[in-house]
Parts: C-alpha cells; structure tokens; sequence
C-alpha cells in the first residue's frame, strides 16, 4: 500500500493512498501532519511516496515521526532515466511530470549545505510545477509512470525499494548525528597546531614548520603554493613533477620532512579544523548531509562536512554517550568477494571463505611463499577490478588470469564494452552513463593507436571497474536497508561509508544489535546474489566507546 505525501507552496501538506481503500485526509496542515503520519504508519505501515526524502522526511522526523518503507520519486526516477540512457537529465518530481506531460522540463533544485537549510515542517515549498498543477496529482500520476518503467525493463525494483531506504537511513543519521567530542576535538587542535587563531592566520606549529622549511631551502618558501615548493627544489637541483607527498618521498632533502608534517597539519587545519568544528559539531553532534547515490557508480556523497573522509587521527573524537556503546563493522575486501559472486568464479569463492581474503588469494597465487606476496596479491586483483596492469603487478596479474578466468574475464568483459561506447549494469540494474558525444567522436576511427585508443581505454577501466563498484553499491543499500528494519529501539544508525557502518546502542542492546548486523548481511547476500551464493561476505563487529578503538 502506497501513501503519498506532499506540499503545496503555502506549506500546506496532502496525502493520497491510490491502490487502496484507506481513506486518508487530502489536505493537512503543518502543524496536523506529524500525528496522521504516525497513525498511518503505526496502523498500516505502507510504503510512503515523497517527491524527496532528503527534503520531504526530515520536517516528519524532526516532529519524531518515523517511518519504515518509503518509495523517492526523485532517486527512482534517476536510475530508471540511467537504464533508458538519460541519466544526466534532472530528476526532480516537477521533471519527471513535465516529461510525463511533454512540457518543458525545468532543472533540478537540490538544496545545498547543512540541514538547518532545509525546509522546516511549517515554511512555504517551491515545488516547481506548473501553475495549477496539484503536487499530489503529479505524485501519482509519476508513481505510476515509475511502477510502469520497472516493469517494462524488467528489473530495478529491489534496487529502488533499498535506495529508497538508504535515503530515510541518510536523513535519520543527519538528524540523529555522530556522536563527536567538541571538547576532545578542539583540546586536539591546540595540541597539534597550537592556540586558534584569527580565520586566514597560520597557526604557531603551522609557522615553525613554514620556518623549518624555508632553512632547509636557505630562502622563504610559501608551503601552501605547490609551484612553490616546485621551484625550490628546483633551485636545489631537484626536479620534481609536483609537490604531491608520494613524490616527495622520493626525495632526499632536508625540506622533505618538515613540508611531509606542514601537509598533514594543513590538511587537518583546513578541513576539519576550528571553523569546521563551529559548522558541522553542535550539542555533541556531528550532523553532515549525506548524498545518497552521489556518486554515479552509486556510492554516497556528503554535501559539505567531509562526512565520509574522517581522519584516523579524529577518530577518537567518536565517542558514546554514556551507557551506550558503538558497533562498527565493515565488509572486509568487498569488491573482491562482489567480483567473486558477479563472475561465479568458484576457485575464488572458495578465497573468499577466509576473512583475509588477500592473504589466502596470496597462497592460491604463490603456494611456496603465501603471505609474503599478500601486497603483490591485492595489487594484482586491484588491477583486474580498476585496470592498469603494467610494472611489477604484470607477473601476478598474468598469474591470476590463469587462476580465476572466471573473474578476470567478467571485468574484461565490461572493459570490452565500454572501450566500444556500450553502457555497463550492476548487478541489480544501475545503469553506467555511455560517453559523451566528444568521445564517441575521437573514438569513430579506426582504433589505432593515439588518443582515440587511448580514450576508449580509459572508458573501458571506468566501466571495468563500474560492473563490480556498482553491484557493492547495491549489496550496501539492501544491507543499510535491512540493517535499519532489524535494530532494535533506541540503537540507530549514526555513520555509513561505502563498506563500513556504525550503531550508537545503549550498552545493553549491543549483542542485539551485532544479531541483527549478522542476519542482515546474510538476507543481503541471498537477496543479492541469490540463496546459494556460495562466496563468503564477513562483516565482523567491533562494540567499542570510541570509533578509534575499532581499527
């Protein structure tokens, strides 16, 4: 059963229920919404329809209403614009009904920055229709416009039910947020950077480092500007391509060192520190946007935060409120075992049974010196999944070629493809986007060697990797999705990224909840790759106070 809900410009809500005989109230106010919401869902619990989960669930959960099934019209109709080869037009409730009208179809209007800019439960709503237009006739009229397309081709429905979920775990975590120690974190700063100082100022350890430098060079250098640093090490007699640190240390000189520690410093300082704190972290919380599908393989994105590129060094600043506990788990090697059950490789299926999937891959590899070439061994199933196959991992590569043919020639399969233009799809359905008109013109020759060869490879290692970087993005949302339905009360998701999640439980729920993180995953594999997949997906648990002390 679906309820569709949403908003009129004067901020006045309507629900519909179209494939069944509950009878719902067709206009509702603000301030009413929150209260028939929770009867509905607590009675019927149906599959809400909102134009935008992102936008359209967060006034319902901030009034603490939540709800378990919800079908988003705007991440739906982006993969079902994908799978028909449209996946760069916009996507939005107002674009779907004006193609479904043909009318001309305005741009897509996401919000942008933390959620204190979203629309709240009483605030008028551009909904971007046409004069007249009720936003509930649009709803419907495009749910069944979508029902429609999934049928006809045949295939996206457990994707758009998971990445429908996803999305009410993305807005319930940037509602909930991260447990973060402002405290921990600005005690941190000081003792790592020295006192704050004023925005555009360079902070004490920050400076004597900058001094350090400019000595090893014997004139001033400015750190922050690579052509710089570049022209330093020129003036020394050091050619370097850039100041990127894997170049740098290569490099003999005493400057070397001190700029290794100015970057790391000066990453922390511009990314996460004082004035990212004062953003992003109020009342203990730390509360980014995350993009659900931001990235087109369908991995998650952050709007602002830096939500999913969390310094190890920070980690400890994830701490538990009292009495409870985190549970952080993460799918250990992922795209190797999603290759292994894409391909149906059973010689790596069985590697994939250890928890170490490298280590064992390594012994199937070299028998004689096992985990001596576990580097060697990662190296090369990196270079199966993401291409490049040249220097020291040619050997091992050819050798695991010969070992797993299966795998090996499923992502070469998808190279295959995408060096002749052909879109790639995950293994529920998420469609790769075919290239562009510039491409397809470089690449009409002949196919010899030059940058036309050249760019038909690189689209081929896109959607080699594509195949297997799409289908773990699938296996995480049906597991986000389960893991969600099976928490128990109060324990809540509070952090995703890609392969990893974390629980905020109280203390007493965490076997409970480690329960439900096992089920889950094996309801996603069955789901996924079908009930007797035979390749081993460990996700082990870890309940900790701090996320540091997880790793």
């Amino acid at each position: 059963m679906h309820v569709i809900v949403t908003r009129d410009p004067t901020g006045r809500f309507s629900m519909r229920c179209p494939d069944a005989d509950l009878v719902v109230p067709d206009d509702v106010a603000a301030e009413e919404l929150p209260a028939r919401a929770e009867r509905i869902e607590r009675e019927h619990r149906p599959r809400w329809v909102l134009p935008s989960t992102d936008r359209d669930y967060r006034p319902l959960l901030e009034a603490g209403v939540r709800v378990r099934r919800c079908h988003d019209l705007s991440l739906v109709e982006g993969l079902l614009l994908a799978a028909e080869g449209a996946g760069d037009r916009p996507r939005s409730l107002a674009a779907a009904y004006a193609r479904l009208r043909g009318l001309p179809v305005p741009a897509d209007n996401e919000p942008h920055g933390p959620p204190d800019d979203r629309p709240a439960l009483f605030e008028p709503h551009e909904t971007g229709l046409p004069a007249g237009v009720d936003p509930a006739d649009a709803a419907a009229a495009v749910l069944s416009d979508q029902t429609a397309r999934i049928e006809r081709l045949g295939r996206l429905r457990l994707l758009a039910a998971a990445e429908s979920a996803s999305a009410l775990a993305a807005v319930e975590m940037s509602t909930d947020g991260l447990p973060w120690r402002r405290e921990r974190h600005a005690a941190l700063l000081t003792d790592l950077l020295g006192p704050r100082v004023p925005a555009g100022s360079r902070p004490a350890a920050l400076a004597v480092l900058a001094e350090r430098i400019a000595a090893a060079f014997g004139r001033p250098v400015n750190p922050d500007h690579p052509d710089s640093v570049v022209r330093a090490f020129g003036r020394a007699g050091i050619s370097v391509p850039s100041a990127r640190a894997h170049v740098l240390r290569r490099v003999d000189h005493p400057a070397v060192a001190p700029l290794l520690e100015y970057k790391e410093l000066a990453r922390l300082n511009s990314a996460h520190g004082w004035a990212w704190l004062d953003q992003w972290v109020h009342a203990d919380r730390f509360r980014p946007v995350y993009v659900v599908g931001g990235v087109v393989s369908g991995r998650w994105a952050s709007r602002g935060g830096a939500a999913l590129q969390i310094p190890r060094m920070l980690r400890g600043c994830v701490t538990a409120d009292p009495g409870w506990k985190l549970v952080v788990a993460d799918a250990a090697q992922l795209e190797p075992r999603i290759l292994a059950a894409l391909s149906g490789d059973r010689r790596l299926a069985q590697v994939s049974r250890s928890t170490d999937l490298y280590t064992t891959l390594a012994e199937e590899l070299h028998p004689e010196a096992g985990d001596d070439h576990r580097h060697s061994a990662k190296v090369a199933m990196l270079s199966a999944m993401y291409g490049g196959t040249a220097g020291d991992a040619a050997a091992t590569f050819a050798l695991l070629r010969r070992r797993f043919p299966d795998a090996v020639s499923y992502v070469e399969h998808a190279a295959a493809a995408g060096e002749r233009g052909e879109i790639v799809r995950s293994r529920l359905g998420r469609t790769s986007p075919p290239p562009s008109e510039a491409w397809r013109t470089l690449t009409g020759g002949d196919g010899a060697e030059g940058p036309a060869r050249r760019a038909a490879r690189d689209w081929g290692r896109f959607t080699r990797n594509f195949v297997v970087q799409a289908s773990a993005a699938d296996w995480t949302a049906v597991l986000l999705a389960g893991l969600r339905a099976r928490l128990p009360h109060p324990a809540h998701l509070v952090f995703f990224q890609h392969d990893e999640v974390l629980v905020h439980t109280p203390a007493e729920l965490a076997g409970p909840v480690v329960a439900a993180l096992e089920e889950a995953v094996a309801e996603t594999t069955a789901l996924v790759f079908g009930p007797s997949c035979p390749v081993h997906f460990p996700m082990p648990a870890a309940v900790v106070d701090s996320y540091a002390d997880a790793k």
